[in-house]
């Protein structure tokens, strides 16, 4: 090995942690701006949940409800954690050095693609939270969001980030074209439909593309269950309301549960 050669080896093996620390130094910037979007985003909603009576309604002195009824309190556990997760994202970036760089003219490290990525998931999550939530089937609507932020996100690949993004928002104006009015949420069923055509469209674009990764062949798996364990825990487990109760698939489970299922123990 020629000496031109060694040093040039060892010139790289020294810029590695260089390039190593100023990536990581960019990240931490990145997140800064993030965490800010998403505390934004956590604390918008959580006024808007503020407006849903959470300890009951006393009329002519009747209660309407008890406090784990309200149908407060799922928007209100799913911001409050996504907000104290940004707020740890927060304090971790500052921690180390994020905070600085990202408001220095030069560290902010801000570019198209992470523009693209913050925009797409604002996307997703505004289509799902103002208009799949309210109006769709919460187990297919959770289903088709975690589906596409898993699929979206999981290689940072601009061009799936934007399926992922367009996917969610089909099924949303849809929703919203179909069923503005408050007095049309729960039925019928058609908008629920499309939601899962969606969904199983996007799915078999998922598995079509895996190839051999173990994280895309546990999508599906992963998108059905989470909100189907999440929906019954909160009905038949804490007895609370649950988001568009008469939801295309809720409504067939809720339907057995207390029909086929409830009498086998109650009987005894």
């Amino acid at each position: 090995m020629s000496l031109d050669q060694t040093d040039q080896d060892s010139r790289s093996a020294s810029q590695q942690p260089v390039q190593t620390a100023n990536d990581k130094a960019v990240l931490r910037a990145r997140d800064f701006w993030g965490a800010l979007v998403l505390i934004a985003v956590s604390l918008f909603f959580l006024w808007r949940t503020s407006f849903i009576p959470l300890w009951g309604e006393n009329r002519a002195g009747v209660s309407g409800g008890d406090w784990y009824n309200s149908a407060a309190l799922v928007p209100l556990g799913i911001f409050t954690a996504m907000g104290l997760m940004a707020v740890s994202v927060l304090v971790t970036s500052i921690r180390e050095g994020g905070a600085s760089r990202a408001l220095s003219s030069v560290g902010i490290g801000w570019n198209g693609f992470e523009a693209w990525r913050i925009v797409t998931i604002t996307v997703s999550l505004v289509f799902y939270i103002g208009a799949l939530v309210p109006r769709v089937d919460f187990i297919a609507s959770s289903g088709l969001l975690i589906t596409a932020l898993i699929y979206g996100y999981h290689t940072g690949n601009p061009r799936r980030m934007g399926i992922a993004a367009a996917s969610v928002m089909l099924a949303g104006l849809y929703a919203l074209i179909a069923h503005f009015p408050q007095a049309e949420w729960n039925a019928p069923h058609d908008d629920d439909m499309v939601t899962l055509v969606i969904w199983a469209v996007f799915t078999v674009v998922v598995l079509v593309q895996a190839r051999g990764s173990s994280v895309m062949k546990a999508i599906p798996v992963i998108a059905l269950l989470v909100p189907t364990i999440l929906v019954c825990a909160m009905a038949f487990g804490f007895r609370q309301n649950v988001p568009n109760r008469g939801g295309l698939l809720f409504s067939q489970i809720e339907y057995n549960y207390y029909v086929n299922l409830r009498p086998l123990w109650r009987d005894r």
